[in-house]
Formats: C-alpha cells, sequence, structure tokens
C-alpha cells in the first residue's frame, strides 16, 4: 500500500489536506469520492505537497486590495441585478484592470462550470483570506449571497482605508528617516574625509578639540574599511530580514513592538478593530460564534496576540461564555470586553462587534495620529543633532585656529 498526499473539498464546503493508503491514486480517488469527498488533487507522498497545493496549475500571483475590492462591489452589484453567478464572473473577468484577477477569474469560471461550488472555487486559488470564502459559503447555504457580499465589501472598505491611512502616516517619517541617513552618510564619507588634510595642518600648532578627533576617528574608521565592513553589514541585514521572516523570529519582534508605549496601544486597537469587524461580518452571514472565531482569529497580524488568544475557541466549544472566554486571552482592552458583554447577554452581540469595530478605528486613528506626532520631531531631532556634531568638529579647528592668530590674541 502506498501513501498519497490529497487534497479535498468535504461536504461542508472547508478544503483540507489528507493523507491516504492505497493501492494506486485511482483506488484513492474512488474511495474519497464514495465518502462524500470532492477530489481536487491526489499526489504520492515521495512528491510531497507542493504538487497537491498548486491543484494542478502554477501558483498564482496576489490579487492587490484595490482591485479586490473593486471586483467585489462590482460583484455584488451584479448579483442584486439579479444576474447569475456564472454570468456575473463571466462579465467581470473581461473588464478587470488586473491581469492577475482575470486569470483568477478564468479558472474560477472553469470550476464553476464543472459543478464546483463559488466557495470552493474561490478556496482552491489559495490567494484570498479565509473570511471571504466562509462568507460566500455562508452565502450560498443561506441563499442571500448578494447581501454577504455587500457586508464583505463594507469590511474590506474599511479594512482596506485603515491599511492605506496607516502606510501614509507613516511615509514622511520614513521619508525623514532615509534623508537624515543619506546626509550623514555624505559628511561622513565625503565631507569630513576631504577636510582631514586641513586638521593635519592645524594639528601641527594645536591640539584639535576632542569632537574633531573623535569624528575623524570615525570616519577615517569606516572609509578605510568600507571593503569588508560593506558585505558585513549586507550580510548581516539579509539574516536579520530571514530570521525575521521565520515563526520564532516574528514572534520576538511583534512581542518588542508591544512593548513601545504608543505604538504597542496602536497594535491592540488595530487588532481590536479587525478581530470584531470580522466576527461581525462572519456572524452576519449566519456563522456559529466557534467558527466564526476560528476564521475571526486569522485577523490577528500580531503573532504574540495570536498566541493569546490560542485557548479561546477551547472555551468556547466547552461552553464558556465568549466574552468570559475572551477575557482569558488577556490583551482585549477592557471597555471592549465590557462592550461584548452586554452584547453578549442581551443578544445583540453581533450589532456590538460593530460598534466596538467602529470604536476602536477611531481609537487607532488618534494613536496613529500620536505615533506620527511623535516620530517626526524625534527623527528631525536626531538628524539635526548629527548634523550640528559634525559641523562642530569641523568649524571648531579653524574657529581656534583664528581666534589664536597673529591678531586673534593682540589687545587694543
Amino acid at each position: 500500500m502506498a501513501e498519497f498526499i490529497c487534497r479535498l473539498g468535504t461536504p461542508s464546503g472547508e478544503i483540507v489536506t489528507k493523507v491516504v493508503e492505497a493501492a494506486a491514486a485511482a483506488d484513492a480517488r474512488i474511495r474519497l469520492e464514495a465518502d462524500g469527498f470532492r477530489v481536487f488533487a491526489i499526489s504520492s507522498a515521495e512528491e510531497g505537497l507542493s504538487s497537491v497545493l498548486s491543484l494542478g496549475g502554477s501558483k498564482k500571483a496576489k490579487v492587490k486590495a484595490g482591485d479586490f475590492l473593486l471586483f467585489n462591489q462590482q460583484f455584488s452589484a451584479l448579483l442584486r441585478a439579479g444576474i447569475p453567478v456564472l454570468q456575473a464572473i463571466g462579465l467581470l473577468k473581461t473588464r478587470s484592470g488586473s491581469e492577475n484577477l482575470r486569470n483568477v477569474l478564468v479558472d474560477v469560471e472553469d470550476k464553476i462550470k464543472n459543478g464546483i461550488p463559488l466557495s470552493t472555487a474561490f478556496e482552491s486559488q489559495g490567494i484570498f483570506p479565509r473570511i471571504y470564502t466562509a462568507s460566500i459559503l455562508a452565502g450560498e447555504k443561506s441563499g442571500a449571497l448578494d447581501d454577504v457580499l455587500e457586508r464583505f465589501v463594507v469590511y474590506l472598505k474599511r479594512s482596506v482605508g485603515i491599511s492605506r491611512k496607516l502606510r501614509g502616516a507613516l511615509a514622511y517619517p520614513a521619508f525623514l528617516l532615509l534623508a537624515a541617513t543619506l546626509m550623514v552618510a555624505f559628511l561622513t564619507f565625503y565631507i569630513v574625509p576631504r577636510m582631514s588634510d586641513l586638521f593635519k595642518g592645524l594639528s601641527a600648532n594645536r591640539a584639535l578639540p576632542s569632537i574633531t578627533l573623535a569624528v575623524l576617528w570615525f570616519s577615517n574608521t569606516i572609509v578605510s574599511n568600507i571593503w569588508w565592513l560593506a558585505p558585513l553589514v549586507i550580510i548581516v541585514t539579509i539574516t536579520m530580514v530571514l530570521w525575521l521572516r521565520t515563526p520564532g523570529g516574528k514572534l520576538m519582534l511583534h512581542k518588542f513592538l508591544l512593548r513601545i508605549p504608543v505604538a504597542g496601544k496602536l497594535i491592540r486597537n488595530m487588532a481590536t478593530s479587525s478581530l470584531t469587524r470580522s466576527l461581525s461580518t462572519l456572524l452576519s452571514g449566519g456563522i456559529t460564534v466557534p467558527e466564526s472565531w476560528d476564521i475571526a482569529s486569522q485577523s490577528i497580524n500580531n503573532l504574540e496576540l495570536r498566541r493569546r488568544s490560542q485557548n479561546v475557541l477551547p472555551m468556547i466549544r466547552e461552553g464558556r461564555g465568549f466574552t468570559e472566554a475572551l477575557d482569558q486571552a488577556n490583551w482585549v482592552p477592557e471597555l471592549a470586553l465590557d462592550m461584548i458583554g452586554i452584547g453578549e447577554k442581551s443578544g445583540s452581540l453581533r450589532e456590538m462587534l460593530d460598534e466596538v469595530a467602529t470604536f476602536y478605528d477611531a481609537e487607532a486613528e488618534v494613536r496613529l495620529e500620536q505615533l506620527t506626532t511623535l516620530l517626526e520631531p524625534a527623527i528631525l531631532l536626531l538628524m539635526a543633532g548629527v548634523v550640528v556634531i559634525i559641523l562642530l568638529a569641523i568649524y571648531l579647528p579653524i574657529i581656534q585656529t583664528i581666534s589664536s592668530g597673529p591678531f586673534g590674541g593682540r589687545k587694543q
């Protein structure tokens, strides 16, 4: 008996990977289909997971958030107008301005023609968030796909808006930091070395100031060792980037970010907003609280906060209250817990989750403004301080020489 790695669609609409023992791939397919599974791909265990996860095609490029939002707005509008799903997909695939999205929609259309549900067709692409495919599945089951998509569009608009605000707010501090780095590099590698000959002549008659000696030593050390320092910096940078991509490196970075006073609050507020908005969207589609949490918790980008939230789902499945389980994560703000608790007791959990998301969107904007307000003057002060030090190192010996010249010490 050989082992085969199978990519399957369950009767409930989920996509799973399963290892099956069978004499041949055809036998494994027949047995799985008899058990009610839809078989997407089968590969021998020796070939590994890559051939299965590709679902018979090459890995697709990601779709930009803006293109994804526009597609869902148009898709929702077409469905509300009474156009069938297959026809709507066919119209949108020709009108989309994104080549990546067009390729995805062509594959989705082919799968729908072969009898595969819309949610499974999107899930099989491997590039869409689970909340999206789960929302579509809920819409298919309830027969209100257009309403579910409309709610998802609202969710996506808010998420994209927050992301754009974050990038826009951090763009200017990043530009200042880059400008400061380039200015310091220019002074260190170009100006100071060219002044060193002048300083040698001045030091013959009078000792140079300590600040000048320190700047000269730093500049000469960097310039004379640049051929091995530059590769070392590149290697260390690449190593750090690769390490930060590992689960352990990401977790340590995310823990550190949470300890930064203003940034840590901002991360918690944004995570609370994203989590509650995802939960509200899923609950609106008729998905149960445990399933909604299982999907929505994936929207928590900070790995440390996600790690703290691991025990929430088991507690919900044990029958504990949602607010009580959420409190055990030990990171959700107390006000959010109070609001969610009121919604849970009054039977209006979904509506209260919407209110929490709206409130913490506003809080995140305030924290973001505070962060940029602190970053900009801090970078400017740092840049000014470094430039002043270098300028003092250059001009102090010249001023001392002039003041001690033939006329500098003469009394009238």
